[in-house]
């Protein structure tokens, strides 16, 4: 099983739509294994986007993401990464697939509702920032038979 990191940005959740996102990202059988509703810190913010220091949306990005709550969660599947980001969307919305978070819900690319770990070295570096391993709880759904070969 894999694990991925989710966060239901800032406009995510101002506009409502947290409920809608994690419906969209349990339907296809990825089990939330944690989650948390908490205000950003700026340190916790800049060294979770650590990499983009230097570019010049790396300030606003900043402000943004620290600017009201956010809900994040921990998913745990087969191919977990890569299943939210299906399901996610590219991260500018006129080019997301038509059905995709982003392509459905969204409108700009800075304002794009949901951040997703982009491979699975960086969902374990992201997971041990945000939770820390006792706030992660594995379990099984009696369903997955139905799911997973």
């Amino acid at each position: 099983m894999e694990r991925t990191l989710i966060i239901v940005k800032p406009d995510g959740v101002q506009r409502g739509l947290t409920g809608e996102i994690i419906r969209r990202l349990e339907t296809p059988g990825l089990r939330i294994v944690g989650m948390k509703f908490m205000q950003v810190s700026r340190e916790l913010a800049a060294e979770h986007y650590k990499e983009h220091v230097g570019r010049p949306f790396y300030p606003g990005l900043l402000d943004y993401i620290t600017s009201t709550p956010v809900v994040v969660m921990a998913l745990e599947g087969p191919r977990a990464v890569d299943i939210a980001r299906a399901v996610i969307g590219k991260t500018d919305p006129l080019d997301a697939t038509p059905g995709t978070i982003r392509s459905d819900l969204a409108l700009m690319k800075g304002r794009n509702l949901v951040h997703g770990s982009d491979s699975a070295g960086s969902a374990e570096r992201e997971l041990a920032l945000w939770f820390r391993p006792e706030e992660l709880i594995s379990w099984q759904r009696d369903s997955e038979r139905w799911l997973v070969e």
